[in-house]
């Protein structure tokens, strides 16, 4: 029982020790570290009460579906696009994508290289088809490809415009 009793003894004298008057100027600072120091928190914004609302508007068109045109049979104008027709390789490209790099010629036929964006190279003549709007191949000279496009507006009828593919220079084509 002794032994407990000095330690509780020494314990206290130690204790006594560190509540000494030397460090009192930090005491203090830690005392008024805070005074005059209020943060302000501004109010909440009043926030407005929830109000359900039903939607009504099923039998309208989605504005997040892209719409498919269909032409009125017997009505729109201009010439339509034969829909029968197979589809070339080129036409799966936007015309945008596509580049003319070069043309061939022999005898009397001229023929014009088209490079896609995956890097394939296709020869095209007069009357072939590319780009995503039935363009077919009306002319080709030396330095360019032009089309003849069919286009649909939102009233279901057709109408041509005519397109130009530019021969790539010697920098574009690297």
């Amino acid at each position: 029982m002794k032994p407990i009793l000095h330690s509780t003894l020494l314990g206290c004298v130690l204790l006594a020790g560190c509540l000494g008057g030397e460090h009192q100027d930090l005491h203090e600072f830690v005392k008024n570290a805070g005074n005059g120091m209020r943060g302000k928190v501004e109010k909440l914004p009043e926030m407005a009460a929830y109000e359900p609302m039903t939607y009504e508007a099923f039998d309208l068109s989605d504005p997040f579906t892209p719409r498919k045109i269909e032409p009125e049979k017997g009505t729109g104008g201009g010439p339509a696009p034969d829909m029968t027709r197979r589809k070339e390789a080129l036409e799966a490209y936007p015309l945008e994508s596509l580049a003319m790099v070069g043309t061939l010629e022999r005898g009397k036929g001229r023929w014009a290289l088209i490079k896609t964006p995956d890097n394939n190279l296709y020869r095209i003549g007069s009357g072939s088809y590319m780009g995503q709007n039935f363009g077919a191949v009306a002319m080709i000279t030396d330095t360019s490809v032009t089309l003849k496009e069919l286009i649909q507006d939102t009233n279901g009828s057709w109408s041509e415009r005519t397109s130009t593919l530019q021969l790539l220079d010697e920098e574009e084509k690297k």
